[in-house]
């Protein structure tokens, strides 16, 4: 869910934006690019680092006709004749690695990522022309679905498959701590969880340059949700401490390549931020938790703007992620009714 524009004051340095298949130069041999996707993101940034007479690619964009056509001027205007010596996504969800299978087998050339993101991608294309399984419409009904919801979701199921071309059958391990080295720059793998299972960013301190995928946005936050796969997850609690962790290891000054959004200054700032945001968030939750609450009538405490349609899936996700950091503190409590419908009261 997109949280309000940051208060921290993030400096942006580039005035003008890429388009239209176009790049930016950020850093030395360090390009940055936009691929299409449907509102309200608009936009997911790619990025395209020199490597030895070709490029390294971190993230590909959705797939679909409007972002082949975008690759499609790219490799005139911007590549320009050079190739793809490998794709790097850092994360599994269909803007970041969409195109990577289409990528990899033009250019013959490897896709890295982390183990559990590969994986993950995989078993989720597996959904696309199935049903859903009856344990995901009983984790949306214990969270207080009526059935006008559960019909929407069910005609929904397996959509991620349709926006990610197939893998390859191999890929190369990225592993936190590992350090990549691409045309001369050493990038060293950060791992972040909670918006996905293990999802990389490329930090270069000799630089001052972080590639922080969707963990580290300038104006909004990551979704950090539960799913009907792992119900009793605590993602939140392992998002707040990859954010510590990127606090520790990038300074103040280091220059954030973001998924969405434009590059900015500030780390530190909006790290601290949206700590503090998930903080305050957590204390309106327990505080409305006096009196027992279903997971969806948590939403008014959660967020600002109003939950419908495609966004119930995602609000439902975010607010057990913030119940089960509750329980597992000792905070909260959860009861199960004869209608099989969750309750939660503050412990």
């Amino acid at each position: 869910m997109q949280s309000a524009s940051p208060l921290s004051a993030l400096t942006y340095p580039f005035a003008a934006t890429p388009a239209g298949g176009r790049a930016v130069e950020v850093a030395p041999g360090v390009l940055w690019l936009r691929m299409p996707l449907m509102a309200p993101l608009g936009h997911i940034n790619v990025w395209l680092l020199a490597d030895d007479g070709g490029w390294t690619l971190v993230d590909t964009g959705i797939h679909g006709e409007d972002t082949f056509n975008a690759w499609q001027a790219a490799f005139v205007d911007v590549l320009q004749g050079r190739p793809l010596r490998r794709v790097v996504t850092t994360h599994m969800h269909p803007d970041h690695i969409g195109m990577a299978g289409w990528l990899t087998f033009r250019f013959d050339c490897e896709l890295w990522c982390s183990r559990l993101e590969y994986l993950t991608c995989r078993l989720l294309m597996t959904d696309t022309g199935r049903p859903p399984p009856e344990a995901a419409l009983q984790f949306y009904r214990r969270a207080g679905w009526n059935e006008e919801a559960i019909e929407q979701y069910t005609m929904r199921f397996g959509e991620f498959g349709k926006h990610v071309s197939p893998l390859p059958d191999c890929f190369r391990r990225l592993d936190a701590g590992a350090h990549v080295v691409v045309g001369g720059r050493r990038w060293q793998v950060v791992v972040g969880r909670g918006h996905s299972p293990e999802h990389v960013c490329l930090h270069c301190r000799e630089d001052g340059l972080l590639i922080s995928g969707d963990q580290v946005l300038p104006r909004i936050s990551s979704n950090v949700s539960v799913f009907p796969l792992e119900p009793e997850a605590n993602p939140l609690q392992e998002w707040l401490e990859s954010l510590r962790e990127i606090r520790r290891a990038a300074t103040a000054d280091t220059l954030v390549l973001p998924a969405h959004g434009e590059p900015f200054l500030g780390l530190h700032d909006r790290v601290d931020e949206m700590l503090g945001a998930h903080e305050a968030a957590l204390e309106r939750l327990h505080g409305g938790l006096r009196t027992r609450l279903r997971a969806v009538d948590t939403f008014p405490l959660l967020f600002r703007r109003e939950v419908r349609g495609r966004l119930t899936t995602i609000a439902t996700g975010e607010s057990l992620a913030h119940l089960n950091y509750l329980r597992q503190l000792g905070k909260a409590e959860r009861r199960c009714d004869e209608h099989g419908v969750d309750w939660y009261k503050a412990a």
